[in-house]
């Protein structure tokens, strides 16, 4: 039986809880605050209630999940005997760069060390390590409970295998992991993001359209088709035979908007101070908590339905 850690118990650390005690595994959690992982424990709680609610249990009731969760006052304690550990503390890299010293030395050296980091490649806080092979980065789409994608990027002194028992790991606890060969800024799905967020600020930068009108084109009109395949496919199916065609036909086009979009802008404080009024008439700041919850609540109700269809489709 795995035995997981999860080092680091805020918004990150605690959906990653839920997602392995959830695939019932035992999870030890620890963070330097204990306040921090009580507030894990309430999280993985409420979480599963609200994924039951959805349609998204395991048929494990709510308080065998939770009993699956150990919390640790040290982190030798919670190391001790792990084969995986999901590292989520904040990401700076002086505090990673220390923390990674001290996992290092107490885990189990062909114990993995992977960080759920959003932006720091491994290899800027594990190149001092005696058994740095055995860490990569395992970042998750916020929040990894409800959203299944898991980008694995290894370091240039990260060990195959290591990879390949992480994305093992991932494949078990139900989650999607997608491999890079290196380390990229961004890694895949922040590359992506910052192409259309660059453009979405553009085009409002430019008076071309409203905030909202940008997120209504993606929401209402581009959304739909991504929620259930990628752009690689949603081009293959536009064209009568496929990517070639569309490539053929619309290829110049997409080229001369490139052109057009190579004109890398910093959001300027003015820009972000009316995008920030527009998104504030919409949604005022103390209401914002609320809209998280209510986003939660339509992301688990459209897995839900995009896992019932998806297998009735496979079915047919």
């Amino acid at each position: 039986m795995t035995r997981i850690a999860v080092v680091g118990c805020g918004v990150v650390g605690s959906s990653w809880a839920l997602v392995f005690a959830r695939a019932g595994f035992e999870v030890a959690v620890w963070d330097a605050s204990a306040a921090a992982v009580e507030q894990a424990l309430a999280f993985v709680r409420s979480g599963s209630e609200s994924l039951a609610k959805a349609g998204l249990g395991n048929g494990d009731d709510v308080d065998t999940i939770v009993a699956r969760l150990r919390p640790c006052a040290l982190l030798e304690e919670a190391l001790a005997g792990a084969d995986y550990v999901q590292e989520s503390a904040p990401e700076r890299l002086a505090i990673k760069r220390e923390l990674y010293e001290k996992l290092d030395a107490i885990a189990a050296p062909e114990t993995i060390l992977a960080s759920s980091t959003s932006g720091l490649p491994a290899s800027s806080f594990t190149d001092h390590l005696k058994h740095r092979a055995r860490c990569l980065v395992v970042h998750p789409i916020n929040p990894p409970h409800l959203i299944p994608l898991v980008e694995l990027v290894p370091a240039p002194w990260t060990d195959a295998a290591a990879v390949e028992r992480a994305a093992e790991l991932m494949e078990r606890i139900g989650q999607s992991p997608i491999r890079l060969a290196r380390e990229i800024n961004g890694f895949v799905v922040n590359r992506l993001q910052s192409a259309m967020l660059g453009e979405a600020f553009r085009l409002v930068e430019d008076g071309l359209c409203s905030a909202t009108d940008v997120d209504r084109a993606v929401a209402d009109g581009l959304g739909l088709r991504w929620f259930f395949m990628g752009p690689f496919e949603t081009i293959d199916l536009n064209a009568q035979q496929g990517v070639a065609e569309y490539c053929r036909n619309l290829g110049p086009m997409y080229h001369g908007l490139a052109k057009e979009q190579a004109d890398p802008r910093e959001w300027s404080a003015p820009l972000i101070a009316e995008v920030e009024k527009q998104r504030r008439t919409l949604t005022a700041a103390d209401a914002l908590p609320a809209r998280r919850a209510w986003r939660d609540r339509v992301l688990a109700a459209l897995v839900a339905a995009k896992r019932r269809i998806m297998s009735e489709e496979q079915s047919v």
